[in-house]
């Protein structure tokens, strides 16, 4: 409980050091606007927490997809796709569709590794089963994620690199033309080692992955940096003064992608925290919607 009011308190207000900065959105200002905003619910598998929710555009034509990956640091206690609702919903306006996932997470039965890892994969390519009757094209497909979820979508874009003795490898997975991470944790054990309190400490990381169970190869087809090259376009989004996932690990993860020969696009938002890259009417997104667009030749509206 300690760590939970913890989290709370540091992502409902700025931190000393930030006092000067701007205030920053917390995840209660997110869900107050997902109020009432829902997509289609489909299972994915038989646990009640295997199921997305589809957004499809009002536009005719076979639509771009966005597969969309919730954060909260892999917790349980903490929100879930929800947070991801108004962005949804505001993706839909400039012709993306939007299937937005829900996963097992540590706290939950089945959830860590690695079952969360197998529901995101699972998630994923039942996008195939969707394709047709929802006039998905996944010639051009962008997996997006936030926080936790960034993490799990760089990795599930490396899960054609996985290998066959993993528990977490699938036979010819759905991968993306692009993965976008906004305050990604894209580095497990960079994180591990000194990233901020604000997920529960390095113990979350660990728990993940199993980290006592399985030793230092737990991060071998876990952790993204690990997987490089992943082959696929990445960019890489931080906020300036983001608390939760300060800009220094998405560089950080950034430089190993380009040095092992990524094309990826780095990018650090001015004014901008953790939550506002889950926010569509924060300035940040009047940045990203035209670079999101450009991804699949969608021309953002003025």
């Amino acid at each position: 409980m300690r760590i939970l009011a913890a989290v709370l308190g540091l992502m409902v207000a700025s931190t000393p050091a930030l006092a000067a900065n701007p205030k920053l959105l917390s995840f209660q200002d997110i869900l107050g606007r997902a109020q009432g905003l829902h997509g289609t619910r489909i299972a994915y598998a038989p646990d009640p927490l295997q199921f997305g929710e589809l957004w499809l555009p009002k536009t005719p034509g076979r639509h771009p997809l966005i597969v969309m990956i919730h954060g909260g640091c892999w917790r349980a206690d903490l929100p879930g796709l929800e947070l991801q609702s108004p962005l949804s919903q505001a993706l839909t306006t400039h012709g993306w569709a939007v299937w937005n996932i829900e996963y097992r997470r540590i706290g939950h039965s089945g959830g860590a590794h690695p079952g969360t890892f197998q529901d995101i994969a699972t998630g994923i390519d039942a996008v195939r089963g969707l394709a047709k009757a929802n006039h998905l094209d996944l010639r051009h497909v962008v997996f997006m994620g936030h926080s936790a979820g960034g993490h799990l979508a760089a990795w599930a874009s490396a899960r054609g690199r996985l290998p066959n003795t993993s528990p977490l490898w699938t036979k010819d997975p759905l991968l993306p033309a692009a993965v976008v991470t906004l305050a990604g944790i894209n580095d497990l054990e960079a994180f591990h080692a000194s990233g901020p309190d604000a997920c529960g400490g390095p113990t979350i990381v660990e728990a993940l992955v199993d980290l006592k169970g399985r030793g230092a190869k737990a991060y071998a087809d876990t952790s993204p940096p690990h997987l490089l090259p992943l082959g696929r376009r990445q960019v890489v989004v931080s906020g300036e003064f983001d608390p939760i996932v300060p800009p220094a690990f998405g560089e950080g993860y950034a430089a190993k992608a380009k040095t092992a020969g990524d094309t990826v696009q780095v990018m650090t938002l001015p004014g901008a925290g953790h939550f506002e890259l889950i926010d569509p009417k924060s300035r940040a997104w009047a940045t990203l919607f035209p670079l999101i667009d450009a991804l699949a030749g969608l021309k953002t509206s003025p």
